[in-house]
């Protein structure tokens, strides 16, 4: 799966998907094989930061 590469686009887009489809970042990942680790460290670029209580970036 390709994701957006701009870290502002790349956070709307997985915060959409992780309300809309998913119950856990780690399940967006896995259903679209992709590395977890290297999302939250992308959006932690940009002082994002996953919270599971909520499931979504902050």
């Amino acid at each position: 799966m390709t994701i957006p590469r701009d870290p502002v686009i790349l956070l709307s887009y997985i915060n959409t998907q992780l309300r809309d489809y998913y119950s856990s970042l780690t399940e967006f990942c896995k259903s679209n094989d992709l590395d977890e680790v290297d999302i939250k460290m992308q959006l932690k670029a940009i002082n994002y930061e996953y919270d599971p209580e909520f499931n979504r970036f902050m």
